[in-house]
C-alpha cells in the first residue's frame, strides 16, 4: 500500500527526503521521484555547465556495445537485450528473478550473488535505475573496473548526475514529465511510457562534458 496515501498533497519536499531513509521502499521511491523533480527545476533555473543534457534521446540507442569486449546487463532491460542478441557482443544479465527473461535470455542469466565474478570484468555495464530503489547501486558500482563505460538507465536516474559521476558512472538515461497533468490521466488509466512518451514526457540523457 502507497503511505499516507490521498495525504500527500502539501507535505513538505524536505519530509519526502528524509522518509527515505527510513527502511521502506514505498517511501524511497517517493523520494526519489520528488529529486527527479527537484532536479529538473535547477536544470531550468540553472542551465548545467559541467554536464550535457539531450532531450527526447534514447540512452540505449547512444550506446556503443564493445566489439571484443564484455557487457554485463544488471536488470531485465529488454532494449539493450535486444541489441546485444542481434550481435555478436559477449554479455551476462544479472537479475534477481530468472522469471523476467525469455526463454532465449536465460543461457546469458547470472544470479546477483555472481556480481563480483562477472563484474570486474565488463567493459560496459549497463545497470537499471531500480538499484537506486533497493540500495544494491553503490556497491555494484565498487565492483566495475575504473576504465569500464557504466551507463544507469530508467525513470529513477533522472536527478542531478554529480554524485554517479564521482562514482564512475558515464551516462544516465531517465525521463522528463513536460506536461503532468496529462501525465497523470495516462497513468490514471493505467498506462505506460510508451502512451506518454513525445506528448506528456520525453527521455532524456545526461552525459559528462567532455574535457570536465
Amino acid at each position: 500500500m502507497m503511505p499516507l496515501s490521498g495525504q500527500l498533497k502539501g507535505k513538505k519536499v524536505l519530509d519526502f527526503i528524509e522518509e527515505m531513509f527510513m527502511g521502506k521502499v514505498l517511501k524511497k521511491a517517493l523520494g526519489i521521484a520528488v529529486l527527479n523533480a527537484l532536479s529538473a527545476t535547477c536544470w531550468q533555473l540553472r542551465p548545467p555547465l559541467d554536464y550535457v543534457i539531450k532531450n527526447g534521446v534514447d540512452a540505449f540507442e547512444t550506446l556503443t556495445l564493445p566489439e571484443e569486449g564484455y557487457t554485463v546487463i544488471v536488470g531485465a532491460l529488454t532494449p539493450i537485450i535486444k541489441r546485444v542478441k542481434k550481435g555478436k557482443n559477449k554479455f551476462c544479465i544479472l537479475e534477481m528473478d530468472p522469471v523476467t527473461l525469455k526463454a532465449d535470455e536465460l543461457p546469458f542469466y547470472k544470479a546477483t550473488d555472481r556480481a563480483p565474478e562477472v563484474l570486474p570484468t565488463a567493459d560496459l555495464v549497463v545497470i537499471t535505475g531500480t538499484t537506486l530503489i533497493n540500495d544494491t547501486l553503490e556497491d555494484l558500482l565498487k565492483l566495475t573496473k575504473p576504465e569500464a563505460d557504466i551507463v544507469v538507465v530508467g525513470p529513477t536516474a533522472s536527478m542531478l548526475p554529480e554524485a554517479f559521476f564521482q562514482r564512475g558512472v558515464n551516462l544516465l538515461g531517465g525521463t522528463v514529465v513536460t506536461r503532468p497533468d496529462g501525465l497523470l490521466d495516462i497513468l490514471a488509466e493505467a498506462g505506460s511510457g510508451y502512451h506518454f512518451y513525445g506528448e506528456f514526457g520525453e527521455r532524456v540523457v545526461i552525459q559528462k562534458r567532455k574535457g570536465s
